[in-house]
């Protein structure tokens, strides 16, 4: 694996989200699916808003990797669970996305949002 460039973590910090997808059993992909994400340091992270249940988090953890496309970065990355950033990754969401209202935040720092905290880091 290696580190994110310095551009592409403020490229994805700044963005309002990136779009996810993995890949079907016969290697083709699925649809990307446009997400929150935020930055906290150098590390990226993503959770699904509708938590386990979420298709693309499904597929995701379980493969243990997918690809991301968001402001000029476009990067297949490892999936790695993250349930000790917990608290670094809730003060993230609540910060870059308050301006949405507690409708849309409030889901993505819930017990079950947070259970999904995914780490993106990048493999080529």
């Amino acid at each position: 694996m290696s580190a994110w460039m310095t551009s592409e973590l403020d490229a994805l910090g700044g963005a309002d989200e990136l779009t996810i997808t993995t890949s079907r059993p016969d290697g083709t992909l699925r649809g990307y699916v446009p997400i929150w994400v935020v930055r906290v340091g150098d590390e990226v992270y993503v959770r699904s808003y509708r938590g386990p249940d979420g298709s693309w988090f499904r597929h995701a953890a379980a493969q243990g990797v997918a690809h991301i496309r968001a402001a000029g970065v476009d990067r297949d990355v490892a999936v790695t669970a993250a349930p000790s950033a917990r608290e670094s990754v809730d003060r993230a969401y609540s910060t870059k996305y308050a301006r949405y209202g507690d409708s849309y935040l409030r889901p993505m720092v819930t017990d079950t949002a947070a259970g999904t905290t995914l780490r993106l880091t990048p493999t080529d």
